[in-house]
């Protein structure tokens, strides 16, 4: 690891002090300094360690402080409140290529500073160094689609629901539906994990033996998602036991595990990892707090992500149609030629058949998982139909055909236009 190497993070701030001076603060609480000159913090150690502003671009003044709690200069009445993009770098020797650290270094003590009404993390460039010390995606876009026999379309998927309440037995009954039904991938919900009223054992088990069961017969291996969020032995085991009964995908919620539970998991797996983003939204909700999907997603494909949630369009949630495509995007584009880290995102919350032509015109590749629960489970005709809907629907967004027009000769798609909202 060279010496010379940086890591470098921008920014959006909002300050009622001169932005300069705010920036300068940013970087030395991130750094080598803190509130007051202290011993030991001399111009060698600076030059050595300190974090620097590399751009500091003012682009607007506000009438009002977005978040609460801010400061304003003292005889500076009313204050004048800027908004500035801001590019701070570290020297890597900080605190080498470590994940977790890195974290605490761009996202540490930033968002409660006083200097700042609003301070949101945009984005990450990120030294080699990074990417030769972290496990990166191993199967991604090529080995999902290898393990789910899925070529040329996306992965068309659901979600169990109801999300928790269902016994294995029943979870079992109703995956062994969707697989008659023609579906590529299935995920436990979010909230389903190892409760007494459906153990993981049990339930994996249980599954297993349906999607085992209808491999042999049709020699299509529905790819399920088994939720093994918990502790990292549990986790761990947890991952061994859905391998040795031959499953093909392990799902972990990212903000529940955390990092260093993350990168135990990805360091132990052999299996691809869909990475559940719930809880996002407090990370992200406000405009001028918390991070961009950009940055963030970038620290879970260096921990060893394979699938990343990136909401829908006209999805159930706040976030709006271009962040979604934005965030897509970002999962999909190279991190570096020599370690391209490609994620396969995820379209899911309220998805349908009626998204389908917006998302592939919007995002421009078919190399994503669509997980409609009630798109599936509602269809008026059944899940059979409500499967063979969106593919349908997903056959005619990429040959670039109205769905009514498809619909015409795909009578579930038919059907499933008509219901939809």
């Amino acid at each position: 690891m060279s010496g010379a190497e940086r890591i470098e993070a921008d920014y959006l701030i909002e300050t009622a002090f001169d932005p300069g001076h705010a920036a300068a603060a940013m970087a030395g609480e991130q750094s080598s300094g803190t509130f007051v000159p202290v011993p030991g913090e001399t111009p060698e150690l600076k030059a050595r360690a300190a974090a620097r502003v590399e751009r500091l671009d003012v682009l607007e003044t506000v009438g009002s402080p977005s978040l609460p709690g801010a400061g304003t200069p003292r005889g500076a009445s009313p204050p004048v409140i800027r908004r500035a993009a801001v590019t701070l770098s570290w020297p890597v020797d900080n605190l080498g290529p470590s994940l977790p650290n890195l974290v605490a270094t761009v996202a540490g003590n930033l968002f409660e500073l006083r200097q700042f009404s609003g301070l949101r993390l945009l984005d990450l460039r990120l030294p080699a160094s990074f990417a030769a010390a972290n496990p990166g995606v191993r199967f991604g876009i090529p080995g999902t689609r290898r393990l789910a026999g899925v070529e040329g379309r996306p992965l068309i998927g659901t979600i169990v629901k109801p999300s928790v309440g269902f016994d294995a037995g029943q979870t079992a009954a109703l995956v062994a539906t969707l697989c008659e039904a023609g579906i590529d991938f299935i995920k436990d919900d979010e909230l389903q994990a190892d409760g007494p009223a459906c153990p993981f054992e049990a339930r994996a088990r249980a599954v297993m033996r349906v999607v085992n069961d209808h491999a042999e017969r049709t020699g299509k291996k529905v790819m399920f998602a088994f939720n093994l969020t918990g502790e990292v032995d549990e986790m761990r085991r947890r991952h061994d036991l859905v391998r040795e009964l031959g499953g093909t995908c392990v799902m972990a919620s990212l903000n529940s595990v955390g990092v260093s539970g993350f990168l135990a998991l990805s360091r132990h797996a052999a299996l691809p990892i869909h990475a559940h983003r719930n809880g996002w939204g407090a990370l992200s909700r406000h405009p001028l707090l918390g991070w961009s999907y950009v940055a963030w997603q970038k620290i879970w494909r260096l921990a060893g992500a394979d699938h990343m949630h990136v909401n829908g369009l006209r999805n159930k949630f706040s976030e709006d149609d271009d962040s979604v495509i934005a965030s897509a995007r970002a999962c999909l584009t190279p991190m570096s030629d020599a370690a391209p880290n490609v994620v396969m995102p995820v379209f899911s919350s309220g998805q349908s058949v009626r998204q389908a032509g917006d998302t592939y015109a919007a995002l421009g590749s078919a190399d994503l998982i669509y997980a409609a629960g009630g798109g599936i489970m509602g269809h008026p005709g059944g899940p059979a139909e409500g499967v063979a809907a969106l593919r349908a629907a997903w056959d005619a967004a990429m040959a670039g055909i109205p769905a009514a027009e498809h619909a015409k000769t795909h009578p579930a798609l038919a059907r499933a236009l008509e219901g939809a909202s």
